[in-house]
C-alpha cells in the first residue's frame, strides 16, 4: 500500500480546554507528522495562498463567510498527481462542523476513484461533525472511512490512538 498523508493545520492563537492559546504549530500537523513518523508515508501540506488570520475569531469569521460563499480558496500548491497512492489519510481540523474550504479546494482537485480516504479531524469538542458526509459528497468514487476525531489538546498523547487507528 502507497499512502498519502494530506494535512490542513492553523498555527496562531487557537481555542483550547475553554480558553485561547497561541500554538507555534497547529494541532492537525501534529498529528500529521505522529503518522508520518509511525508508518513513513509521503506528506503533503494543504496551504492557502491567503492564509486566514491569526486571531482566533477573526480566523472563525473568515471561515464562516468562505463556507456561506461556497469558497474555494487558492492554495500554495498541490501535488503532481495522486495517482500513485492508494490511501489517502485526510488530516484537518473541525471548522464550521465540516471541513476547511482549502480542503475542499484540495479534494475538488483529483479523481479519487479506487482511492481510500482515511478522514482524521482534530477539534476541541465538535468531534467529526458532518465533515466524512461531506467528504463522501465530494469524492463519490473513493471509499470514505469513517475517520477518526482527536481533540486539539490531546495531540501530543496521540500516540497510541494512532497505532491503535492505523
Amino acid at each position: 500500500m502507497k499512502a498519502l498523508i494530506a494535512y490542513f493545520s492553523r498555527a496562531g492563537e487557537n481555542f483550547k480546554n475553554g480558553g485561547y492559546e497561541v500554538l507555534k504549530t497547529g494541532n492537525t500537523k501534529i498529528v500529521a507528522e505522529k503518522i508520518k513518523m509511525i508508518k513513513g508515508f509521503d506528506i503533503f501540506e494543504i496551504e492557502m495562498a491567503n492564509p486566514y488570520s491569526d486571531r482566533y475569531m477573526k480566523c472563525v469569521r473568515e471561515a464562516k463567510e468562505d463556507l456561506k460563499n461556497d469558497a474555494r480558496p487558492e492554495l500554495k500548491a498541490l501535488p503532481d498527481n495522486i495517482a500513485e497512492y492508494d490511501t489517502i489519510y485526510l488530516c484537518y481540523p473541525n471548522f464550521c462542523n465540516t471541513i476547511p474550504m482549502p480542503v475542499w479546494t484540495f479534494l475538488e482537485a483529483f479523481d479519487f476513484t479506487g482511492k481510500t480516504i482515511k478522514p482524521l479531524c482534530t477539534h476541541e469538542g465538535s468531534k467529526m461533525g458532518a465533515s466524512v458526509d461531506d467528504i463522501r459528497k465530494l469524492c463519490p468514487t473513493a471509499t470514505v472511512e469513517d475517520g477518526l476525531a482527536i481533540r486539539g489538546s490531546e495531540v501530543e498523547e496521540a500516540e497510541e490512538v494512532l497505532h491503535g487507528w492505523l
